[in-house]
């Protein structure tokens, strides 16, 4: 059996919520969009979505921060607990600090901050050293209310910090992480403005290191990745995967948890910060915080990989982009095993015929029943990542069926390519494609490229 982590995160809680709608005029009064309300949706931000993301099968977590004593708290309290996570309740100053996302077609228009301060009332020091007592990682999420500044909690922090794996996610308005934490996590703005410097990520990691005293300090960089300094050896940059589009917010909580759990599991911090650069990247393809709380439909999901994104999301995201643009959505399918230049030259065609292409794949079930038992000869998850390390390729959606129709109508592309081999035989999607108005283009296909030839080459 495996054996159950106990994860316990402190810091400062607030409410989520995002007002849901459509914008399709403008205010005659004023130069502002016009959202028509469609629905609103609370959830629990901060530290409390930091909590969230380490709930796991295996996994016990435990929230230390201050809740106000209001409705909005009462419900931060409900929704944590429903999902998995125990709270222990300090003392909070003022009502429950919100933040509001006034959010259209998949996009935040404004956001709206009232409530708090939400700094710790009274003592929290013994309820944060009975929280903690025993815990495998603790995971300090600082939003900058006063919780991390608190003189008794850092004491408990830095005594937590002596004894196992720490791992600090900073805030500007925070308090300094206490000596010995296991990682540090600030993003780039944030450790320049934490260090004064405004060097290379890698030359702030170093600095923040030393001035905190930390055995590991990682500097994100959005998009491109992270750089890892710790004690010993040279600076190590793990890059992110491309993400078409998607939603950043929420991703410094996502890689946060991800490495604690990582640590907890008894990950090197190499180890922990790749895995959580590749859980951040997904998390951020998929719609970030958003999509979260309001997860949408997805077709069959990968095994988590590292620099694979959730992938139906990924693509809803991308069609949402290019149609809020009048542009053309393309998508083109296969089982892509074994890339060659035939179905390099297939995609840079596919991607000529419109703005964004999506890429429809079969799964490892699917390519069994049409290739053999001996196909395919990479995974999934691996066959995804190849194709969107290509440059024309914007999204990639797994499918199990054994053809894509199915992906199809959820996708609805306004063009549908395929590979010029395929002329002459009747293409079972062809009809739905066009139901809704889409073309159906044949490709060139350069001859004698397969992958059932290379294959048999290659074992001959």
């Amino acid at each position: 059996m495996t054996a159950r982590r106990r994860v316990v995160v402190v810091g400062d809680v607030l409410l989520d919520r995002d007002v849901l709608g459509r914008s399709e005029r403008v205010c005659p009064d004023a130069l502002v969009p016009v959202v028509d309300v469609e629905a609103v949706r609370d959830s629990p931000g901060g530290a409390g979505l930091t909590a969230l993301l380490c709930a796991a099968p295996d996994t016990d977590v435990v929230l230390m921060a201050p809740v106000a004593g209001d409705a909005d708290g009462e419900q931060l309290v409900a929704a944590l607990r429903a999902g998995g996570v125990d709270v222990v309740r300090l003392g909070h100053e003022g009502g429950t600090r919100r933040k509001t996302r006034v959010r259209a077609a998949g996009q935040s228009l404004l956001r709206l901050d009232d409530g708090g301060p939400g700094r710790p009332v009274g003592d929290p020091a013994p309820a944060v050293a009975d929280a903690v007592a025993g815990a495998d990682v603790v995971l300090v999420s600082d939003y900058g209310a006063g919780t991390t500044a608190h003189p008794g909690v850092r004491e408990v922090l830095a005594g937590a910090a002596r004894r196992g794996a720490l791992v600090w996610d900073p805030h500007p308005r925070g308090g300094e992480p206490v000596p010995g934490a296991a990682l540090v996590t600030p993003n780039a703005a944030e450790a320049r403005g934490l260090s004064g410097l405004s060097g290379t990520p890698d030359v702030l990691a170093a600095a923040l290191r030393e001035r905190w005293q930390a055995r590991g300090v990682c500097v994100t960089v959005g998009a491109d990745g992270a750089w890892l300094v710790t004690t010993a050896g040279e600076p190590a940059y793990v890059p992110a995967p491309r993400v078409a589009g998607g939603d950043p917010c929420g991703a410094g909580d996502r890689f946060a948890a991800s490495a604690a759990l990582a640590l907890a599991r008894g990950a090197l911090p190499s180890e922990a910060v790749d895995a959580a650069v590749a859980d951040a990247s997904a998390w951020v393809a998929a719609g970030g915080a958003a999509a979260f709380r309001t997860p949408p439909p997805r077709d069959h999901a990968l095994p988590r990989d590292h620099g694979i994104p959730p992938p139906a999301a990924s693509a809803e995201d991308v069609v949402a982009r290019v149609r809020a643009t009048g542009g053309t959505v393309v998508a083109t399918g296969g089982c892509f095993d074994v890339l060659h230049a035939g179905h390099v030259a297939s995609l840079q065609a596919a991607r000529r015929l419109g703005d964004a292409l999506v890429v429809l794949l079969n799964s490892d079930d699917s390519v069994r029943r049409l290739k053999g038992p001996g196909r395919p000869v990479n995974p999934a998850a691996d066959r995804a990542r190849v194709l969107l390390g290509l440059a024309g390729v914007d999204a990639v959606v797994v499918f199990d069926e054994d053809d894509p129709r199915a992906a199809l109508d959820r996708l609805r592309p306004d063009v549908w390519a395929k590979g010029g081999d395929y002329g002459g035989t009747p293409m079972p999607e062809a009809d739905l494609v066009r139901s809704w108005g889409g073309r159906v283009v044949l490709l060139p296909y350069l001859d004698g490229r397969s992958t059932t030839a290379i294959l048999a080459a290659s074992r001959s």
